[in-house]
Order: C-alpha cells, then sequence, then structure tokens
C-alpha cells in the first residue's frame, strides 16, 4: 500500500494514522518531492475513477496562476500540468498493492481498502 502524502496536511496526516492504527505499513510517498510521472497519475485516476479535473486543487494559486478554470477538459493537458506542479493534486491518495485507490477525503474512505 501506498500513500501519497503531503505532511503539512491534516486530512493527509490522518489518513496515515487510520493505515497505521490498522497495522498497515504504507509506503509513504512524498509526491511534492518526488512528483507521479503521467502514466502513474493516469493509472491512479482509473482506478479512482476520476478525470484529473476531479482530482485538481482547484483553489491552489497555481490552479489560477495557470487558468485551470478555463482550460480545455484534455486529459492529456492536465495530467502534463499536474505532475509539473504536483501541488494541484488532491491529497491524500492511496493506492493498494492491487491498484485499487482511494481519495483520503475523508480519511474514512481507506477502510475500503483495510477491508472495513
Amino acid at each position: 500500500m501506498t500513500i501519497w502524502h503531503n505532511p503539512r496536511c491534516s486530512k493527509s496526516r490522518q489518513t496515515l494514522k487510520l493505515l497505521e492504527d490498522a497495522g498497515a505499513e504504507p509506503v509513504v510517498r512524498r509526491y511534492l518531492d518526488d512528483p507521479p510521472t503521467a502514466a502513474e497519475l493516469d493509472a491512479v485516476l482509473t482506478a479512482l475513477g476520476l478525470e484529473p479535473w476531479d482530482l485538481a486543487r482547484m483553489g491552489e494559486p497555481r490552479a489560477k496562476e495557470l487558468g485551470l478554470e478555463e482550460m480545455e477538459h484534455d486529459r492529456g493537458a492536465w495530467i502534463d500540468a499536474m505532475v509539473a506542479d504536483p501541488i494541484l493534486i488532491e491529497r491524500p491518495v492511496v493506492i493498494a498493492a492491487d491498484g485499487r485507490a482511494v481519495l483520503g477525503r475523508p480519511p474514512e474512505n481507506v477502510d475500503e481498502l483495510l477491508g472495513g
């Protein structure tokens, strides 16, 4: 199990704690320092059943700078923007070894991956 984690985010910290309290030993990927590749993000979006604009942090100043609200819904262009500026990726994302994934908002969403 892997968590795309931002330690400055309370939801990310809560989600990590839920995983650890459940006995999981997730690989913690600080995705701001180690951004996903376009292929990784594409696979995670598919596992989540989301499009990139559904996972984008539109309230981020960088989203406004890039004009994402006005940007055409071109999956590849959005993925490229999110990989280039990973702050745009909503967090935390938890990916199970079997390829299933959930967004840890709310943190209890991870129960789905833990068998709860």
